[in-house]
């Protein structure tokens, strides 16, 4: 392991500056000083702190965790799960998480205000400067070649204005990623959206250890029945409550004209009454968070800013998941930051950091590309109801579906299963 800065030049100045502590900033400065760079990781708010969803993690994500030295023992607070119980159509199928080389056979769960620190202290014990309550707003710009060189903050609760300076900047800001914005890198409208809604209810289920996903939402409010482009969910959080929530996808006209919220409280209204999802035991408002999937902010590099994580778009829109590919965006950016950092001129460096872009296209470029189909497939209701009533009777092809929505392959060799979805991902284009 590569010594750390003990002393930096500055206390305003790094080789890299990330903005946001999430998972995507704090994997990305936990990987960067691994490397014996020195970072900032500036995060607006202060830990603990509420974040909506990504309780459930997938053996993706803890892949990630175990890669960054986290203690993921159940002695440390975490709860395992075996895999996901689907359950739509009258049919209730449950399928572990398949044995692979390449990924855990356990996914994990815990609550995000604890996760997120979790990873922001293990980047600052890596060396990273972490400055909580830390608000960036303008990018520095060099004004002769528009890189970014450096961003003004306000510090601390006096708010004092303070300028932090790098020769690079890591947008790990979020889907709102007001620093990408500053840097006139806009949504793209031709890639599916998302919104979650969750809150946690204290239930008996609180120890359940599968992850349940209900594929099936009803709109039960109109004079007929309406099946809606979505998915719910339950995750037993292992200390009294669940985190019971929806997903719901853009690519349906119920999209803007339903209150999710409303659609939320009546879903958990049509639960068994001895499971507790009842307003007397919900803990907290019901909070919502939009779902940025397939890359819909790209370049994922420009002019010394790398977006990873939300803010680049990276969630998965097979599922909504989003910690495990925030998280391998960041280790991918900060490999692409360390070689770069190693090449003696700018334009080597340059050259270096706009492979970027590519790595993640090679790595999900057609991945996405097929949720991007499956997204505007089961915006169809007709296609929906025929795929939740027929597919869940065929345990092989469900088996199938459980490792194609949730990316669990292993690359190389693998079974027969692998193979297809490899190769269709492989043809598929990587826009």
């Amino acid at each position: 392991m590569a010594e750390h800065h003990t002393k930096p030049a500055s206390e305003r100045t790094a080789d890299v500056i990330v903005v946001g502590a999430g998972p995507a900033g704090s994997t990305t400065a936990y990987h960067l000083a691994r490397s014996g760079l020195d970072v900032l990781l500036l995060e607006k708010t202060a830990f603990p702190r509420e974040k909506v969803c990504g309780d459930g993690l997938t053996p993706r994500a803890t892949k990630q965790l175990v890669a960054m030295g986290i203690d993921v023992s159940e002695e440390a607070g975490w709860l395992r799960n075996h895999g996901l119980r689907i359950i739509a159509g009258g049919h209730r199928l449950q399928l572990d998480w398949p044995e692979l080389a390449s990924y855990p056979n356990y996914g994990l769960v815990r609550k995000r205000d604890d996760f997120d620190e979790q990873l922001a202290r293990q980047a600052e014990k890596a060396g990273a400067r972490l400055h909580e309550r830390c608000t960036v707003g303008e990018p520095v710009l060099d004004a002769r070649t528009g890189r970014i060189t450096g961003v003004h903050a306000k510090l601390g609760e006096e708010r004092t204005p303070v300028t932090f300076h790098a020769p690079l900047v890591v947008a790990a800001d979020g889907n709102s990623t007001r620093l990408s914005l500053k840097m006139g890198l806009h949504r793209r409208d031709d890639r599916p959206m998302g919104v979650a809604v969750r809150t946690y209810f204290t239930s008996p289920r609180h120890d359940d250890d599968y992850l349940e996903s209900w594929l099936e939402l009803w709109d039960k409010r109109g004079a007929e029945d309406r099946l809606l482009p979505g998915y719910g969910w339950v995750f037993g959080m292992g200390d009294g409550t669940s985190n019971v929530g929806l997903g719901i996808l853009n690519s349906s006209s119920a999209f803007k004209e339903l209150d999710w919220r409303e659609v939320l409280k009546a879903w958990c209204a049509s639960m068994p009454e001895e499971w507790g999802y009842t307003p007397e035991n919900m803990l907290g408002p019901i909070r919502g968070a939009a779902l940025p999937m397939a890359f819909n902010r790209q370049p994922h590099y420009t002019r010394g800013l790398l977006l990873v994580g939300d803010a680049g778009g990276l969630v998965n829109p097979f599922n909504g998941e989003g910690i495990a590919y925030a998280m391998e965006s960041g280790v991918m950016a900060a490999e692409t930051i360390v070689q770069a950092q190693a090449r003696a001129t700018p334009a080597q460096r340059e050259l270096a950091l706009r492979n970027y872009p590519k790595v993640l296209k090679e790595t999900y470029g057609g991945y996405y590309n097929l949720g991007r189909a499956f997204v505007k497939l089961i915006g169809n209701p007709k296609v929906m109801k025929l795929a939740t009533e027929r597919g869940l009777s065929h345990p092989l092809l469900m088996r199938f579906t459980l490792k194609m929505l949730a990316n669990l392959t292993d690359p190389r060799g693998g079974d027969a299963m692998d193979r297809v979805i490899n190769g269709l991902s492989k043809v598929a284009p990587r826009a």
